[in-house]
C-alpha cells in the first residue's frame, strides 16, 4: 500500500513539472511547444526549463501534507530529487 502511494505521488511529481514547463514555454515564450523545445535544447536552457515548471509541485506537496498524504508527499519529492539529477546531466 505505502509503495503505491509513493509511486503514484511519483507520476503526480513528474506530470506536475511537465505541466508546469509547458505552461511556461506557452506563456512565457513565442514558440510552440515542438518547436519552443527544440529551440529551448539548442540553446541550453532546458534544464532551467525543467527546473522552472518543477516550482508547481511545491503547492502539490503542500497539499499531499495537509491531507495527510504523507507517502505520496514523499513521492513528490522524489520527482523532484529525479528531476534535478536530470537537469544536472542535461
Amino acid at each position: 500500500m505505502d509503495k503505491k502511494e509513493l509511486v503514484i505521488g511519483f507520476i503526480v511529481g513528474i506530470f506536475t513539472s511537465l505541466l508546469g514547463s509547458y505552461l511556461f514555454i506557452k506563456f512565457f515564450t513565442k514558440f510552440d511547444l515542438p518547436d519552443g523545445i527544440q529551440t529551448i535544447r539548442e540553446m541550453g536552457y532546458l534544464g532551467k526549463v525543467i527546473t522552472i515548471g518543477a516550482v508547481l509541485d511545491l503547492p502539490v506537496f503542500l497539499i499531499l501534507l495537509k491531507r495527510n498524504k504523507e507517502m505520496m508527499a514523499r513521492g513528490v519529492i522524489l520527482a523532484v530529487i529525479v528531476l534535478a539529477i536530470s537537469t544536472i546531466i542535461i
